[in-house]
């Protein structure tokens, strides 16, 4: 497996390094994504591949009364985010679970927000995916989608070439498939990084 290879789902010594790197790298990323964020006080949160759990940890940090729960598809991804956020799961506030974004592991209308930071481009069948982010969040409750990557640039292409099974989706093809799903009222931001942020409510 390549280095870049790591990012889709991290697996063995270059994989733990990885998640590390991508707890780093991706935080300037996360900060931006989070101005356009309500964490709902009192709330359940999911974030959907969690990576390193580093915006979990943020999100437990700042916001005291929060429930947050974390899956991701690969076991190194799990066990950094759990030794990151293990006081937290030892208070009962937080779990982290490995189990894939298109059989979510959890009842009906359960979260009141989902989370994918950097993570939606490696999503096997987006239309599915998106029906399962439906199925476990509340009527009203709001589904959060972060990508350093909007399918603008050149760039974007090179990715997609360097890690396989990569998919950078525009914000229209985005946009349409949350449609599809039942989501509504899809809010989407860019900057002049290639960073875009969307927000839709069920």
């Amino acid at each position: 497996m390549s280095f870049f290879e790591n990012t889709r789902k991290p697996d063995g010594i270059g994989g733990k390094i990885m998640v590390s790197v991508m707890n780093m790298g991706h935080k300037a990323m996360a900060d931006w994504g989070f101005q356009f964020l309500e964490i709902p006080e009192e709330g359940n949160v999911l974030d959907c591949g969690c990576g390193g759990g580093a915006n979990i940890e943020r999100i437990l940090r700042e916001h005291p009364q929060t429930v947050v729960k974390g899956i991701d598809y690969s076991e190194v991804s799990v066990e950094k985010s759990q030794k990151v956020n293990q006081k937290e799961i030892d208070k009962g506030r937080c779990q982290i679970l490995q189990a894939s974004v298109m059989e979510l592991p959890f009842t009906d209308e359960q979260f009141d927000l989902v989370t994918a930071f950097e993570t939606i481009y490696f999503w096997p069948d987006l239309p599915k995916s998106f029906q399962e982010v439906y199925r476990v969040i509340k009527a009203g409750g709001t589904f959060f989608i972060c990508n350093e990557c909007n399918g603008d640039t050149d760039k974007d292409d090179k990715w997609m070439e360097k890690i396989p099974g990569m998919t950078i989706y525009k914000d229209s093809q985005i946009e349409s498939v949350l449609l599809h799903a039942g989501f509504h009222d899809v809010k989407i931001n860019k900057n002049d990084k290639g960073w875009i942020s969307i927000t839709a409510k069920k």
